[in-house]
């Protein structure tokens, strides 16, 4: 389905907002969180907050994780009123982390127009700052919070390339540390934290470095993980266990496919013949 952004069709626009510094909103944001009808706030406190910092009076709809499906009903009215809404995180850009995603799968199933301003997200000014390869990046968000679960996605992420950014509360930060040391061993990595804030900080080092400096540390943090530059002995593996590789990163079959016939030099018929046999 081919649908243009601005052809006068009722809008769920999706807001980002500061995550810190209040400059950091941008004039088209402010004038769209005027110009709607209500907005959907993932909480109405924080909202009020920043609405009343730019003198804008606007009905809000707390609509959060535990309360998004119920909330699909009253916006499709809004919307089939011709009414355009927002949608806004507690800070930075909704869904990224955030709710917000339920509102707009539904809006794009009822033919709505779905637009998202450019706008505050943490982990772009956490990987621009880093100093480590951004020229291929994953962003994984929230490790799950139950250890055993947390060292499973660690496991499927440790052969990984590309530079790995994660999203972490501090009082979790230490013990994800020390998981990805003992998985990933003691690569290079960045805590970012309270970005655009006062006390912003930027900590650069290896893994063991961090463990050491993060002791009692606050805000809210971004950790940006080096990839994989280990160079592997494909030939010791069999090319199953080199196609399993590729998918643990994310790839389909058929590329992993091509790409171990790459690295083996051999012909993709093989490859794809004994993936097929398994």
């Amino acid at each position: 389905m081919k649908q243009k952004s601005y052809d006068g069709r009722p809008t769920l626009y999706i807001v980002p907002t500061p995550i810190g510094n209040m400059e950091d909103i941008t004039f088209r944001a402010i004038n769209i969180l005027k110009s709607v009808e209500v907005i959907f706030a993932e909480d109405t406190r924080e909202t009020r907050s920043l609405l009343k910092h730019f003198n804008i009076q606007k009905k809000l709809i707390s609509s959060h994780l535990y309360n998004e499906d119920g909330n699909c009903k009253q916006e499709i009215e809004y919307l089939e009123q011709g009414k355009d809404i927002a949608v806004v995180s507690d800070r930075g850009t909704p869904i990224i982390s955030d709710p917000g995603y339920i509102l707009v799968k539904e809006a794009i199933k009822n033919n709505f127009n779905v637009v998202c301003l450019p706008g505050a997200t943490a982990f772009v000014p956490g990987l621009v700052t880093s100093g480590l390869d951004n020229n291929h990046f994953t962003f994984y968000g929230f490790l799950n919070s139950k250890e055993s679960k947390r060292k499973k996605e660690l496991e499927d992420l440790k052969e990984h390339k590309y530079t790995l950014i994660f999203y972490e509360a501090p009082h979790r930060i230490l013990k994800t540390l020390k998981n990805i040391q003992s998985i990933f061993g003691n690569r290079q990595a960045v805590i970012a934290r309270e970005i655009s804030k006062k006390y912003e900080e930027i900590i650069r080092g290896n893994i063991d470095y961090l463990i050491k400096e993060c002791e009692n540390i606050k805000g809210e943090i971004v950790l940006i993980v080096e990839g994989n530059k280990e160079e592997k002995d494909y030939n010791s593996l069999s090319i199953l266990d080199h196609i399993s590789l590729y998918l643990k990163e994310g790839k389909d079959s058929k590329e992993a496919i091509k790409l171990v016939a790459k690295d083996r030099n051999i012909p993709k018929s093989k490859v794809y013949k004994e993936f097929h046999l398994k």
